[in-house]
């Protein structure tokens, strides 16, 4: 069903929908993203049968759902503005590969109006790719605001379609390395849960039964007293993927507060952000075909962090 801008609606629910929570079913109905639905529920501008309903309450096929929705929203535009610590790494007819630092998004988005990739390359008078989301051109993948490291961007439609397969695909080899809390046991593994929403806090992913096939392997390439260094190679790129699969084995990132770190550790050693860091990205060139790889050094603040546990250790 498509979404009449800034309309009420009014509808019975289909059957198949039927035992959708209601935010789920919702999203799915009229478009929005998740978070959108739970919150038109939150404000009141939901109701099902002539009550107002929870987001988490179950839908009954046959029921009445009136629903006021909210004005269209338009992507947040890409603002031309230099990135000060963003250091491009190559650059060609076909990619350009960065180094981010903390403290910057990968693409401008409703409500972040601070530093991006994009804007930072638009600064510099990159070309990008066009094609995605008039907001996302050019990006093929995205690191967190608070994770530094690689990341690279599509300039030709070309690179664009193939570097999106070849995520889609799992050829693409992302290593990250990660300072967790204490010691995983065993001290090198694979963890292969599936991760969707929490199922209480919108802001956070968590391990759950219905969420996407998620893989994670990690290998510990140095112990200290209080925390190990892993180096952590993804086949998939959920959105806080590492961050929760870490936090499912309670060895968080250190610095990683939102998925249940210990602010102490991260106070001494001076972190406000997760011990995480993209070193190495390697894929097959959308221009060449050829295998071409890049590494990145650790930030400044990691690397400071890890000297002081090292010689606490």
């Amino acid at each position: 069903m498509t979404d009449a801008a800034g309309a009420s609606r009014a509808l019975v629910v289909p059957d198949g929908l039927a035992g959708e929570r209601l935010d789920a079913a919702l999203a799915r109905l009229f478009g929005l993203s998740r978070t959108k639905a739970a919150d038109l529920v939150s404000a009141g501008r939901v109701r099902v049968d002539g009550a107002e309903p929870m987001k988490s309450d179950r839908v009954l096929a046959g029921a009445w759902l009136e629903v006021e929705l909210p004005e269209p929203s338009t992507s947040a535009p890409v603002v031309a503005e230099p990135v000060p610590g963003m250091v491009v790494l190559h650059d060609d007819d076909d990619i350009v590969v960065v180094d981010k630092p903390v403290g910057v998004a990968a693409h401008p988005s409703p409500g972040w109006s601070r530093a991006t990739v994009i804007g930072g390359l638009s600064a510099a008078g990159f070309r990008i790719s066009t094609s995605g989301a008039a907001e996302r051109q050019g990006v093929v993948h995205r690191l967190d605001v608070g994770t530094s490291g690689l990341m690279v961007v599509a300039k030709s439609e070309r690179a664009y379609t193939l570097l999106k397969q070849a995520f889609r695909d799992r050829t693409v080899d992302k290593t990250y390395h990660a300072l967790a809390q204490g010691h995983p046991d065993p001290s090198r593994g694979t963890i292969d849960a599936p991760i969707g929403r929490h199922p209480t806090h919108d802001y956070k992913w968590a391990v759950t039964a219905d969420g996407k096939p998620s893989v994670t392997h990690y290998e510990t390439l140095e112990a200290f007293r209080a925390a190990s260094l892993l180096e952590v190679h993804l086949e998939t790129g959920r959105t806080h993927q590492i961050r929760v699969h870490l936090a499912a084995l309670r060895h968080p990132c250190v610095g990683d507060l939102m998925y249940g770190a210990d602010p102490t550790i991260a106070a001494r050693l001076g972190l406000e952000r997760q011990w995480l860091h993209a070193v190495a990205l390697a894929f097959a060139h959308p221009g060449t075909g050829r295998d071409v790889r890049f590494e990145s050094s650790y930030a400044a603040d990691l690397a400071s962090a890890l000297d002081r546990i090292r010689a606490e250790s």
